[in-house]
């Protein structure tokens, strides 16, 4: 399976977020996803729109973003470098789709392409009002990840399924994101029934924090997206005042232990 963290662009700051980026790509995660912050976002839980919160506070702008990906992977690109940089995974951006509306739909994705991003996930547009998005994305090379969760109905999945590309985000609860105790159980039928109706990879997220979870939806799911459990460990540099270097090597370690699981 792939293992996909995430990460909320910004927090604490953006050369940290850089660093983060690159630890866990030489971890060799697969993806690696970035929230762009918003302030009323409609899919995160409490930790990670703390996170949000934290890097609006200082001011952060969508331009700050681009710029900073850009200049990471200018520097690094999807190469070996001379002094061992290890190459980057593939960086897909999850955006509130009303950040995308206020720049204009093309010049955002023209944007996300040249800063190096090879996909959006945009939680609160509904695969009926995607038409759009989807053609400008596929005419500036990106993939729009949609979102299946355990209320959509076999209508609307068909719809959805019609217009995704890239892979299929599949929420494993109804509600935000945050880390749960458990997996439901209706999750492994509806992962079933998806991969009758699509060769699209299945990747699970909202909730899955541990490794054993990670066991649990092996020959299910394709890949696993893994957000407040990273988070919450980013959140102590800010919180607690924990050294950058001691929470960029724990974020690593936790990388590692993920990936690993993924790997049996």
């Amino acid at each position: 399976m792939a293992f996909m963290p995430f990460l909320t662009a910004g927090d604490p700051d953006l050369p940290t977020m850089c660093r983060l980026i690159r630890e866990r790509a030489a971890r060799g995660v697969d993806l690696i996803e970035i929230g762009f912050p918003y302030s009323d976002p409609i899919a995160d839980g409490p930790v990670i729109q703390a996170s949000y919160t934290r890097a609006l506070g200082h001011k952060l702008h969508v331009d700050d973003i681009f710029a900073a990906i850009q200049s990471l992977t200018s520097s690094i690109g999807n190469r070996q470098s001379a002094i061992g940089n290890p190459p980057l995974p593939p960086l897909v951006a999850m955006v509130s789709y009303a950040l995308i509306f206020r720049r204009g739909a093309a010049e955002f994705a023209a944007k996300a392409r040249d800063a190096g991003f090879a996909g959006l996930i945009v939680p609160d547009l509904p695969a009926d009002e995607a038409t759009d998005l989807v053609a400008i994305a596929r005419q500036h090379g990106l993939d729009l990840i949609q979102l299946i969760a355990p209320t959509t109905t076999a209508d609307r999945t068909r719809r959805i399924l019609d217009s995704a590309t890239g892979f299929l985000y599949c929420i494993s609860v109804a509600g935000t994101t945050g880390e749960r105790v458990q997996l439901p159980d209706a999750l492994k039928s509806q992962l079933r029934s998806l991969r009758q109706q699509t060769t699209l990879p299945l990747a699970v997220g909202f909730g899955v924090s541990r490794p054993e979870q990670v066991a649990e939806l092996r020959g299910l799911a394709d890949g696993v997206i893994v957000g407040s459990a990273i988070v919450r460990q980013v959140a102590a540099i800010s919180e607690r005042n924990q050294p950058v270097d001691a929470v960029v090597k724990s974020v690593g370690d936790f990388a590692a232990s993920m990936l690993a699981e993924t790997r049996l």
